[in-house]
């Protein structure tokens, strides 16, 4: 059984007039792939990442994570799904302002019930692995783009999820930075991590294996790629 298994999934939203999001979205993802999810503003990619991070419900249709039905469940229920099984990085990062580096990457291990001194010093541990250990008493505020989408990558998998969903990891970034955080990304699906990033950028897709097109929240074509490291648009060519 696929890691992620979606079955004919809709959604329609209805503030104001109904608007029909995603159409029928069948697609199948397994354990230790490299997926992006690309289309344009509109397309529904990013209603379908918060469906598949159980952000959102959806209509009709069903979708399995590890074989488990995913549908209408208790918030209780979805968070425990959520901080045990996936890891969260957004494109306006999600730090919390008040908090330093350290703070916000140990956050997750809060919400599981581990010890201050012993989520700090696993916190420590990450942020050096990213290269931010002398960054770790720093504010969000105090850090660069880069080095705060870094601390998202920590606080993403701090827990080992099985899952990464990265929503425009790179919007907020420039090319270079963004080079290196998909770079990033790809060393965590090496090191068995199932990651799925939602893009509207194709530099950004062909750094994946497996590029799914979306458009009018319809599955248009799945593309496999055998030469993720190489972008259509040359060398770092992570272009807009």
């Amino acid at each position: 059984m696929s890691l992620i298994h979606l079955e004919n999934i809709h959604k329609t939203y209805h503030a104001g007039a109904p608007l029909h999001v995603l159409k029928g979205i069948s697609l199948d993802i397994e354990r230790g792939e490299f997926v992006s999810i690309m289309g344009a503003s509109g397309s529904g990619k990013s209603t379908l990442l918060n469906i598949l991070g159980i952000l959102d419900n959806y209509d009709e249709g069903e979708y399995r994570l590890n074989d488990v039905l995913i549908k209408n469940l208790k918030e209780s229920r979805a968070a425990d799904y959520r901080n045990r099984m996936i890891g969260f990085i957004f494109q306006s990062f999600n730090l919390i302002p008040f908090k330093n580096a350290m703070e916000n990457v140990a956050l997750p291990l809060f919400y599981q019930g581990v010890g201050r001194r012993r989520r700090n010093a696993l916190a420590m541990e990450y942020l050096e692995r990213l290269g931010l250990r002398d960054w770790a008493h720093h504010l969000p505020s105090e850090l660069s783009g880069g080095q705060k989408q870094r601390v998202a990558i920590a606080r993403a998998i701090i827990t080992h999820p099985q899952i990464i969903l990265a929503d425009e990891p790179t919007g907020a970034l420039d090319s270079q930075t963004s080079v290196e955080v998909m770079e990033l990304l790809r060393r965590l699906n090496e090191e068995g991590m199932t990651v799925v990033v939602v893009t509207h950028e194709s530099g950004v897709a062909y750094r994946t294996h497996k590029i799914v097109h979306i458009k009018d929240g319809l599955i248009g074509k799945i593309e496999e790629n055998p030469n993720p490291g190489a972008s259509p648009f040359g060398e770092g060519g992570l272009m807009k």
